[in-house]
């Protein structure tokens, strides 16, 4: 039997621990042939060489480095051109059946763009959902329109790729796969995360994430520095950053993390904590503060408050566990102050995560082996009758 050839593209480390199960599936599975396609802040030196920790687990099959130094809108465009033209040539080599894309970043809209031109069937994963305060909103949506199977990750996201037009049979429910690892992954103990991470764990901890709200009307300066004017407070803390994305605006965020490190004695910054880790510091850590979308996916089943800042993840389905705040020192203290108390202590240990599912990569792994290419290429317009919510 011929083994049907799946490439996988992944651009930034946690697009790669979402993916991380689901590549395990696929390199496990003798009917099929594992493509990974390695890209962006993974082969960038500012943002930790995080292909390195890839290559430990699986094999790559292609890297396609990308300039992303300035970091800026222009240089962010200009790297989307240089992706569609290397990743045309790879893609075309490699004469993969389908190729499958997470998430809302700029760089999986070029691969969809070049999947789409050739005849490569694309399977996307987490569309449908709202993110109002970043270029990622339209992104996502684009992609969506470019593609051939969607596994979503609630039934709210299903019911709204439908609304787009995408024939039912094409979307899947299937819950997040960054859940999935959690419920998998044997996090390291107190003392063996202590020393990964080079210092000890006080009586409060807090994790920081922070990537630019592309489309606010600050700067990723002035938004981070209401954050950090907020942190500066917490001297009795420890703070552990983990560091921006490689969107527009990111080194900004990253320089400044690296100057208040070295100012703050209880604090620390990573590139990278990679999935293990970063998984062991949210089941420590008293809550976390910033506005990735991990904050609003995973950090719930950890019974973990997020303090969610500005409009980055607007529009999303929530849990109860976390408190949302504006872009305001004043608005982040309050709520920074709050996860210590007993009421939403009590609301955080009562809510449940609408993200979870259970074998999440399995289902997405049976779904892509089901059609054949001429089938999923095939697409048409569906004006019919929405399903209703479960």
């Amino acid at each position: 039997m011929q083994t049907k050839k799946i490439a996988i593209i992944t651009a930034t480390r946690a697009e790669y621990g979402l993916l991380k199960p689901l590549i395990q599936k696929v390199q496990e599975d003798a009917s099929l042939e594992l493509q990974l396609i390695v890209t962006g802040a993974h082969l960038s030196h500012s943002f930790g060489h995080t292909y390195q920790e890839i290559e430990k687990e699986f094999p790559i099959t292609a890297k396609i480095p990308l300039d992303l130094e300035e970091n800026t809108p222009k240089s962010n465009s200009l790297a989307m051109a240089k992706l569609q033209n290397e990743l045309t040539q790879v893609l075309d080599e490699l004469g993969s059946d389908i190729l499958v894309i997470l998430g809302d970043r700029y760089e999986m809209l070029t691969a969809a763009t070049v999947a789409l031109m050739l005849h490569i069937p694309i399977a996307h994963i987490h569309g449908g959902e709202i993110t109002e305060g970043a270029v990622d909103d339209a992104i996502r949506h684009a992609i969506t329109k470019l593609s051939h199977l969607h596994f979503t990750a609630t039934e709210i996201y299903k019911k709204r790729v439908i609304q787009m037009g995408e024939e039912p049979w094409r979307v899947v429910n299937v819950g997040a796969l960054g859940v999935e690892s959690i419920k998998k992954l044997q996090l390291l103990s107190k003392e063996a995360f202590e020393e990964s991470i080079g210092v000890k764990l006080k009586e409060k901890n807090l994790l920081i994430t922070y990537h630019p709200q592309t489309l606010a009307t600050q700067s990723p300066q002035e938004q981070f520095n209401e954050v950090l004017n907020t942190l500066e407070k917490f001297d009795d803390t420890l703070l552990i950053f983990t560091k921006a994305n490689a969107d527009a605006g990111g080194k900004i965020i990253n320089e400044m993390i690296d100057d208040f490190v070295s100012k703050h004695t209880n604090t620390i910054a990573f590139t990278s904590l990679g999935q293990l880790r970063y998984f062991s510091t949210l089941s420590y850590v008293d809550g976390v503060v910033g506005n990735s979308s991990s904050g609003i996916l995973e950090v719930p089943s950890f019974k973990k408050p997020t303090i969610n800042i500005g409009d980055r993840q607007k529009g999303r389905l929530q849990a109860d566990s976390i408190i949302n705040t504006p872009i305001s020192s004043q608005a982040i203290t309050k709520a920074i102050e709050s996860i210590y108390t007993p009421e939403i202590k009590q609301r955080v240990q009562q809510s449940t995560n609408p993200y979870e599912s259970d074998n999440t990569s399995q289902k997405i792994v049976e779904v892509i082996k089901k059609y054949e290419k001429q089938t999923l290429l095939k697409k048409g317009f569906y004006d019919g009758q929405l399903p209703s919510l479960q």
